[in-house]
Parts: C-alpha cells; sequence; structure tokens
C-alpha cells in the first residue's frame, strides 16, 4: 500500500521497544484518566491546565481536552468579558487595568503555547479552533490597542506559515477570520481588500499552483473594485488584465486545475448575467462575445504544444457552446464548431473515460 506517494513499510518492534510502547500508553491513559475526573467533578484550576498541556503535547487531536482547556482558562481570567463584549469605549476606559494585565499574560502564554503544537501540525482542525477562541477572548477582555496587537502579530503568524507552506487551505481559511476581524469595527479596523488582493498576486507569482490563492482573489475582487471606484471602462481592463495574468500561466502550465479554475470564474463574469457583483456588468453582448472569441482562439493555440490535456479541451467545448448560448444559436448552427466541439468531446473521452457520461450530456447540451 501506499499513502500519497509514500510506501508504507512494517515496523519491526524488539520486545524491548514493545514494552516500552506499553509504558507509554499507560502513562497516557492515566493522565486521561486524571483529566476527566477533575472536570467530571467541576475542578477547573492550574492543575488541570498543566495536565492538559502535557495530553495535549502528546495528542493534539483530542478535542474534549482542548475543550477542558478552555474552561480551566476561563477560570483564571480576572477581567470582565464571559457576560459579553464591552464597546470599544468602554473597554479603552475600563478601570480593571490589573485584571486586563493578568489576562494578558494568560492569552499570551496560550497564544505562545500552541504556536510549536501549530508549526507541528499545521492541519490540525483543534489547534486553529482554540487559537481562534483565545484571540476573540482578546478582543472581549482587553483594551482595543492591546487586542489588535495580539490580531496584528497573528497575521504575520499566518504570513509566516504559507510562507512555509503555501498551499496550507487551514491556514488560508484562517487568515480570511483573521482579517475580518482586523477589519471590524471592534479593532477599529478598516478594510484591508488591497493589501490582500496584492497578497494574492505575492503568492501566485511564487507558486500558479496555489489553489487557495486564486480563490481567494475571486472573493476579493469585489470589494477592490467597489473600494477604487471603478467606472465600467476600469472594470473591463481590470478584466483583460486578470485573463491575461491567467493566461500567462496558462501558457506556461496547462496542466495546472488551478489555473483553469480561475480561468472559468473569469469566463462566467463575462458570459453571465449583468447583476451588479460582475467585475464587468456593463458590457453589451458584441463585446462578451469579442471577449470569448479571443480566449478561444488563445486556447486553441495551446493544443499544437499540448494535446494530451484534457483541461484544453473542456474549457474550448463549454466556452464554444456558451459563446452559442450568448449569440442565441446552437452550435450545430455551424458547422466548424459543431465539428470542433464533437471531435473535442471525442478526445475528453479518450482522456478522460471516468466522466463518459459527462461529456456525452454536453453533446446532448451542443445539439
Amino acid at each position: 500500500m501506499a499513502s500519497h506517494g509514500v510506501a508504507r513499510t512494517a515496523r519491526i518492534r524488539t520486545e524491548e521497544q514493545r514494552l516500552q510502547d506499553l509504558e507509554k500508553i499507560k502513562k497516557y491513559r492515566h493522565l486521561e484518566d486524571q483529566i476527566r475526573a477533575l472536570a467530571a467533578s467541576g475542578t477547573y484550576g492550574p492543575d488541570v491546565l498543566e495536565l492538559t498541556t502535557r495530553l495535549l503535547r502528546l495528542n493534539p487531536e483530542y478535542y474534549t481536552i482542548w475543550n477542558v482547556r478552555r474552561r480551566c482558562l476561563i477560570c483564571c481570567l480576572s477581567s470582565s468579558g464571559a457576560t459579553g463584549q464591552p464597546s470599544s469605549g468602554s473597554r479603552e476606559q475600563s478601570p480593571d487595568t490589573k485584571d486586563q494585565g493578568s489576562d494578558s499574560d494568560a492569552l499570551q502564554s496560550e497564544i505562545a503555547f500552541t504556536t510549536p503544537l501549530l508549526m507541528e501540525f499545521p492541519k490540525c482542525y483543534w489547534i486553529w479552533n482554540y487559537r481562534q477562541w483565545i484571540l476573540s477572548q482578546a478582543i472581549l477582555r482587553l483594551p482595543v490597542p492591546a487586542a489588535r496587537e495580539i490580531w496584528d502579530t497573528e497575521l504575520g503568524l499566518v504570513s509566516k506559515m504559507l510562507t512555509k507552506d503555501q498551499r496550507n487551505y487551514h491556514a488560508w481559511g484562517y487568515r480570511r477570520l483573521v482579517v475580518a476581524r482586523l477589519e471590524s469595527s471592534e479593532l477599529n479596523g478598516k478594510s484591508m481588500a488591497e493589501d490582500e488582493f496584492a497578497y494574492t498576486t505575492k503568492m501566485i507569482r511564487q507558486s500558479l499552483s496555489n489553489f487557495s490563492a486564486w480563490h481567494n482573489r475571486s472573493q476579493l475582487i469585489p470589494q477592490v473594485l467597489d473600494q477604487r471606484g471603478a467606472d465600467d471602462k476600469a472594470r473591463a481592463a481590470f478584466l483583460v488584465e486578470e485573463l491575461n495574468l491567467v493566461r500567462d500561466g496558462l501558457n506556461v502550465g496547462p496542466e495546472d486545475q488551478s489555473l483553469w479554475y480561475y480561468h472559468q470564474f473569469l469566463v462566467s463574469q463575462i458570459v453571465g448575467g449583468g447583476n451588479g457583483r460582475s467585475v464587468a456588468p456593463a458590457l453589451t453582448v458584441g463585446e462578451k462575445a469579442a471577449y470569448l472569441r479571443r480566449e478561444i482562439d488563445e486556447i486553441r493555440d495551446l493544443l499544437e504544444d499540448y494535446d494530451d490535456i484534457k483541461w484544453i479541451y473542456e474549457a474550448l467545448s463549454e466556452y464554444t457552446l456558451a459563446l452559442g448560448q450568448l449569440e442565441q444559436r446552437a452550435a450545430e448552427g455551424n458547422d466548424d464548431e459543431a465539428g470542433d466541439v464533437q471531435a473535442w468531446l471525442t478526445k475528453l473521452r479518450d482522456l478522460d473515460p471516468m466522466r463518459t457520461s459527462r461529456w456525452n450530456d454536453v453533446e446532448q447540451q451542443a445539439r
């Protein structure tokens, strides 16, 4: 058996190693039993917190223990915040400065505890969830400047993690959450759409296969255009820039599925209904058809060097049919187009036989 290209090998243990493993299991279960017994009795103090530290370092996937740790921390925190979120002004002028200082130390300690775990287990949901909860406590319990500093630092950490693993979708999702909080009124924030859009450009330049960066980019576009106050001309120019960007990528990596997904997104902005969330909602039918024909011609050129990549044939088939619908005609009305679509679908059946039924459905749509 193999997993992600790495062959599994049988582990041969000596008797001494087996006994050592049994001893580790015994200690682990004893630690678990201690925590469960104390939690069942309603005991949530520093001693229990220390026990959870030991267990979570052994097994950070143990979600129940993270919940016990939450309760321990709540018992240790001093300032108000458990009953609700005070306003920004009241937090800035709160008299319990000593309590807030103590809470800040406790929260920073928890952040420090989870950081090495996150580095070692970057795709463990429970560490991300707990860390998010810790940061939310900073908003509830600390003055705005102190809370914002913690969240700013968190954004820096996520950037470092994405430098280490550029396509970690956990980190990308967490980054969106952190940015949303930094933009919120809770932290006296303002829009970071332009900065985040530039960040996606940077990450895409480093790796064209970064699906999460392309996805983030697509989500940011409406906000970026609105904040720029882009008129119809500026929106059309923006669309051309984005098409050129992804097409440059396709010219060197047409086998990359991430690029095709983003290209499909842009094409959907061209042929879709003229709603306000479209990149360029004011395009006329003639302009849309011209854009689509240009993309089809550019993709056709890829066939000269790449004749065995299914994404090319799929895009050509879909875009040609979309062009026919846009011009309110069937592909059959144009013998050349009809022949091309049939040839592309035949090639798709050869390259991707597992989806033959899908290609048959596309063929029906072409009629």
